[in-house]
């Protein structure tokens, strides 16, 4: 089987010629350890864009067969407790990184690393949620874990046209909570609202720099997935006791904030990490995606492209211009 070609998206990062192309690669193209998988689905996420990018400084190895996220069915368990035949998911970790991913028809991950497939999920939908919604799944539990309520006021979801972000809002509005959804693209409010956000406003009231170190209490929690100035905003905004679970950065690094809104509103800034995340929370935050939090209307989220698709939607993505959740057939 070692010899079996198959295509593979791969990334080289060569100083003199930085490039991507789909070729034909073999099983010992792969790492030597681990299971063995047959990807079926993987997805496009932002960090799949930065590593396939020189700027991103996120590749590690080089080549690299990109893709943060899989699903599939194992075909090699390699001695470990999984068993041929089993439905899996793999993501976060080295995975799409420092380790080959799931931009190709197959892949081998530590067993450690992969998540059995929850009931309630197949390989497809488990992708339409993949890092993205599963980051989503992790900031909704954290507010709620805070104690967020639905009679405590609108939850504002910023960057929501993403993949965090759309899972977001149909997650916290299938719990009942009035959703204020924050995107740049306003052809994107009648998606927004399908998803069930019951406003939309530009990001533009929340990404520009204010030097009042409080505003107006609006809301009562906030899933930022933005960073810099849209999360300092955000954090002037909230009511007392709010709480922001906060996980991207796609606005920049940095925050410039004061202690005011902490120390004066009592407000919590949650940080979110889906890449280390102990494999038991990883497990329940599956099962969580297969159950109560499971995003409504998976198809309209996500849509489906090959491997030479790839270098057109990650381009996209860096750029800001995607909406929803893209999957990806390495087949």
């Amino acid at each position: 089987m070692s010899t079996t070609t198959f295509p593979a998206f791969i990334f080289t990062n060569d100083p003199d010629n930085p490039r991507t192309e789909v070729r034909e690669i073999t099983l010992d193209d792969l790492p030597t350890d681990g299971v063995l998988i047959d990807v079926e689905w993987s997805s496009v996420n932002y960090k799949d864009g930065l590593a396939t990018s020189p700027k991103g400084k996120v590749a590690r190895i080089s080549p690299l067969i990109p893709g943060v996220d899989l699903a599939g069915t194992v075909v090699d368990a390699a001695g470990s407790s999984f068993a041929v035949g089993d439905k899996v998911i793999a993501h976060a970790y080295d995975i799409g990184v420092a380790r080959h991913g799931g931009y190709a028809r197959f892949a081998r991950v530590p067993a450690e690393w992969i998540v059995p497939m929850p009931a309630g999920l197949d390989t497809r939908d488990a992708m339409v949620i993949g890092t993205g919604g599963f980051t989503s799944a992790e900031s909704v539990m954290a507010l709620l874990d805070r104690g967020l309520k639905v009679s405590d006021g609108p939850i504002l979801v910023t960057g929501a046209t993403g993949g965090v972000g759309s899972m977001a809002v149909s997650m916290l509005a299938q719990l009942g909570f009035e959703v204020v959804a924050s995107s740049g693209k306003a052809s994107a409010e009648p998606f927004l609202k399908d998803l069930g956000a019951s406003r939309v406003i530009d990001r533009a009231e929340l990404s520009a720099d204010d030097p009042k170190p409080l505003g107006q209490m609006e809301f009562a929690g906030a899933v930022d997935c933005v960073g810099g100035a849209t999360l300092a905003n955000v954090l002037k905004r909230l009511k007392y006791g709010g709480a922001v679970a906060a996980s991207g950065l796609t606005g920049g690094a940095g925050l410039s904030t004061t202690v005011m809104p902490f120390i004066l509103r009592g407000v919590a800034l949650l940080g979110i990490d889906s890449v280390q995340l102990p494999m038991a929370q990883r497990v329940e935050v599956w099962r969580r995606l297969a159950t109560d939090l499971r995003p409504a209307g998976i198809d309209r989220i996500g849509h489906e492209i090959g491997l030479g698709d790839l270098e057109r939607v990650l381009a996209a993505i860096l750029r800001g211009e995607v909406t929803g959740r893209y999957v990806v057939a390495p087949r």
